[in-house]
């Protein structure tokens, strides 16, 4: 069973006398820079100067710096910036100017797991991830509670790597409901398929599935996007709140037995097949060497296949659609 930790077992004080630079101030960066300054810890931020993230975390009273800067005066440096560009900030503007006995953070392990960022070896490595969006990270901080989170050490130069960790996790929020250890490798494997295979890949997929299978039938776009996908969100609720047994319980009958025996049929034994392929291709570095020569090349088949989905006849009706549900919202920041 995993390790699991709360405020009462971790000691907030390590961090009272460390200056923290947040490298990029998107998703998690806004929430984990307004976290831990409200938490009592100094923090400053890291963005492209004149950028439209620079003057939103001037906006909210940062001091905000070039990234080589950031980290020639921080002692802990988390690098929160996208995947895709973090092998090249950290070894042109963070490695030159780390201190030794540095902190390095991390909120995927992408970079450290494939290898597309080699760290010095006198600095500590460390991984916290919220298991939720920023904006989440942040409301649920302001409402007194929190988000889980995951803590994971690659390097532990000084000792107390786990301690700069859990201490970090505190302060965003974490140890209020609880905080997970793991490694670099399961939490970069298991994310990455968690992605692919359900929660992005496969449900988008099956929802588009689903659609084009009404459609095509001859029934209308508009009632096959409501029972489809968001009626989704209805019964993905469920789940969230009480699990699959929970969602079960409060369906109906007629939906359950759908549920039981239907499923089967869609998810088969050769879709969980595909399943422990796309694992072997995360765990032995196929997928991350595609995805890094895609970025290299700049982008042609990512870019290619999102304009053709953006297109796609469920994007058009959902817009039209979602004018009708009054009660949506959406948060940038």
């Amino acid at each position: 069973m995993a390790e699991i930790y709360y405020d009462k077992d971790i000691n907030l004080d390590i961090l009272k006398s460390k200056k923290i630079a947040i490298i990029g101030y998107g998703s998690q960066g806004h929430a984990h820079s307004q976290n831990l300054r409200d938490s009592g810890l100094e923090v400053i931020v890291a963005e492209a100067e004149g950028s439209e993230a620079w003057e939103k975390a001037k906006q909210k009273g940062f001091d905000v710096f070039p990234a080589d800067q950031a980290a020639k005066m921080a002692d802990i440096i988390f690098l929160l910036v996208p995947d895709q560009l973090q092998s090249i900030i950290y070894e042109k503007y963070i490695e030159p100017n780390l201190k030794k006995g540095a902190v390095l953070g991390f909120a995927h392990g992408f970079n450290i797991h494939f290898n597309q960022i080699i760290p010095k070896k006198d600095i500590d490595v460390i991984m916290v991830a919220p298991k939720g969006p920023g904006h989440i990270v942040r409301r649920m901080y302001d409402s007194g509670s929190g988000v889980p989170a995951i803590i994971a050490v690659y390097q532990d130069f000084s000792g107390k790597a786990r301690d700069w960790s859990l201490a970090y996790a505190k302060a965003i929020g974490a140890g209020r409901v609880g905080i997970i250890t793991t490694t670099f490798k399961e939490e970069t494997e298991t994310d990455l398929f968690g992605e692919q295979a359900v929660l992005c890949g496969g449900t988008t997929e099956l929802i588009r599935a689903g659609f084009d299978t009404l459609v095509e039938a001859g029934y209308q776009p508009e009632i096959a996007y409501f029972e489809v996908l968001s009626e989704l969100k209805l019964i993905v609720d469920l789940i969230y709140e009480g699990g699959i047994s929970w969602m079960r319980y409060s369906i109906s009958d007629t939906a359950e037995y759908g549920d039981l025996v239907i499923g089967k049929k869609i998810i088969t034994d050769e879709t969980r097949k595909a399943m422990k392929g796309i694992l072997r291709d995360i765990q032995d570095g196929t997928f991350a060497r595609d995805w890094i020569l895609e970025n290299k090349a700049g982008r042609p088949v990512y870019n290619a296949i999102k304009k053709k989905e953006e297109n796609h006849l469920i994007e058009k009706v959902g817009k039209e659609m979602r004018k009708m549900m009054t009660w949506i919202s959406r948060e940038d920041s």
